[in-house]
């Protein structure tokens, strides 16, 4: 009797522990028959044991008449595995949690399979608006016109998006070769940022705006930067990632270089304007006493009763009087305003037609002139005479800058979208001095020997292209030589008929 008593209550005591779990389960034999539920099975389902009895797992856990396939089937990767299996349903607006456990017998097989059934609907909606809010930030960070980055507190990159990939390059999830912060910026960069970030005095609270530093991109590449980065915090307060974002200043610095370049070319043009008038007032008031000096010189020297010394000495004061009438004429040059008579002109027969109107051939006997001029139609609204001035006080410039023995090399080409067309002036010489390159279109500035030049040349040419609404600059000089660019509008005929030129003021005119 004592055996069956406790025997009995282990039963009872079994069955109350089974009575007693939470969610609704029922017990399954190894034929997938249902031999029994517990408590709160009935009351969630409403069921009694005589209807549940000997129905087949099918009907109660996929709601269905058909048994499942062998390798879908859960209760056979139990009987396998002899593990807890599981796997979600969805009824309706419902989801539930099916687990299946194997119950053993004493020789360690499966003898029954203990299934239990949770509602996880409240759950998988959170999940699912956990979900749409990352998908919602992810798209943030995706779509955003900044680069964005964020690593963990070691410094390895998880986060990039498309942005931050084409600013920094070569960068895959870890498998590129950008890993790491420290990768993204000049050496020992990154760590002088993350002090800064934790310093009070200076990012505060694990913030810091920097409007301008450096980056390295994967092709070891200097980019200028605006950066604002941060430190992430978890719930305690401790560091647990960083961020930063960052927009190129690429565009804001070529805008910065073309207004300081505006500003500095309406500089020199105001300059040049008052040395032009300054300029034209000089010639003026000397024109008149050098020309009574040639004059007097001149009938001093048809006496027949001068001697030689007395007559050595007027050539002399004509010699230099002559040289002074030159640099009035170059004075009055630069400073003369006149009307052109401007046609339209392929650019490639000004560089030819200039080439044979260069007097001092002596100068270029052991300097090579190259060719390489563009076969597209260069066509530019000129007058041609001022620029042939222009091409053959260039060519003779760049003779004397390699003392008569080197290459020039004469190069065209266009540029259809910026309607741009462009003339480079390249020679072999010395190069020009650094502290001179902003110094050598001012009027009067040479460095040649005095009486060799009156520094006008270039100013000519500068006033020249001016008109045409030509510009010229230097492409580059170093101690291999020096390239002159120009740049010259290109013309575009009217669409209103052939257009014509007002040979006053050079202006086009319908």
């Amino acid at each position: 009797m004592r055996e069956s008593e406790e025997s009995e209550k282990a039963v009872d005591w079994q069955t109350r522990v089974f009575d007693s779990l939470f969610y609704p389960s029922v017990v399954i034999s190894l034929d997938r028959t249902l031999v029994g539920a517990n408590k709160k099975f009935y009351e969630t389902f409403n069921l009694s044991y005589k209807e549940i009895y000997g129905k087949k797992c099918f009907h109660a856990f996929f709601y269905k008449d058909t048994p499942c396939e062998t390798e879908q089937c859960t209760i056979s990767k139990v009987l396998k595995d002899k593990k807890t299996h599981r796997f979600t349903l969805k009824r309706h607006y419902r989801w539930e949690e099916r687990v299946f456990s194997p119950i053993f017998d004493d020789t360690g097989e499966v003898a029954y399979i203990i299934a239990g059934m949770r509602d996880i609907t409240q759950t998988k909606s959170l999940e699912n608006q956990l979900h749409g809010a990352q998908e919602f930030i992810s798209q943030v960070i995706h779509s955003s016109a900044s680069a964005i980055v964020a690593a963990d507190r070691q410094g390895n990159i998880n986060l990039m998006n498309s942005v931050a990939k084409e600013l920094f390059g070569d960068y895959n999830g870890g498998e590129g070769k950008i890993r790491h912060t420290e990768q993204l910026y000049p050496p020992g960069k990154a760590k002088e940022i993350m002090k800064m970030l934790r310093n009070e005095k200076v990012g505060g609270q694990g913030k810091l705006l920097v409007p301008r530093t450096t980056i390295v991109n994967s092709h070891g590449e200097e980019i200028e930067v605006e950066m604002s980065a941060a430190i992430i915090y978890d719930d305690k307060g401790n560091e647990s990632a960083t961020m930063a974002i960052y927009n190129d200043l690429k565009d804001k610095t070529k805008v910065e270089k073309e207004l300081k370049m505006a500003q500095k070319q309406l500089a020199h043009s105001d300059k040049m304007a008052s040395l032009g008038q300054l300029a034209a007032g000089v010639a003026h008031e000397i024109n008149n006493p050098l020309t009574g000096i040639l004059f007097y010189a001149g009938l001093l020297l048809e006496r027949k009763d001068m001697d030689k010394a007395m007559t050595e000495d007027l050539n002399c004061i004509l010699e230099d009087a002559n040289r002074c009438k030159e640099i009035v004429k170059s004075l009055l040059a630069y400073s003369r305003k006149e009307g052109s008579a401007k046609t339209i002109v392929h650019l490639n027969e000004i560089v030819e037609q200039s080439l044979t109107l260069i007097r001092d051939q002596k100068k270029f006997r052991n300097i090579q002139i190259e060719k390489d001029l563009s076969e597209d139609m260069m066509l530019i609204l000129a007058d041609t005479t001022k620029l042939n001035q222009v091409m053959i006080n260039l060519i003779m410039n760049a003779a004397d800058a390699m003392d008569g023995i080197g290459t020039i090399t004469l190069m065209t080409r266009k540029e259809k979208i910026l309607k741009k067309i462009f003339l480079e002036i390249k020679d072999t010489g010395t190069g020009i001095p650094h502290e001179n390159l902003s110094k050598i279109f001012d009027p009067f500035f040479t460095t040649k020997a005095v009486g060799k030049s009156t520094g006008l040349g270039l100013s000519i040419v500068y006033g020249i292209l001016e008109e045409h609404g030509a510009k010229i600059s230097i492409k580059r000089t170093s101690s291999k030589g020096t390239t002159f660019i120009i740049e010259f509008p290109m013309y575009v005929a009217s669409e209103d008929g052939p257009a014509l030129c007002n040979p006053i003021t050079g202006q086009l005119k319908n």
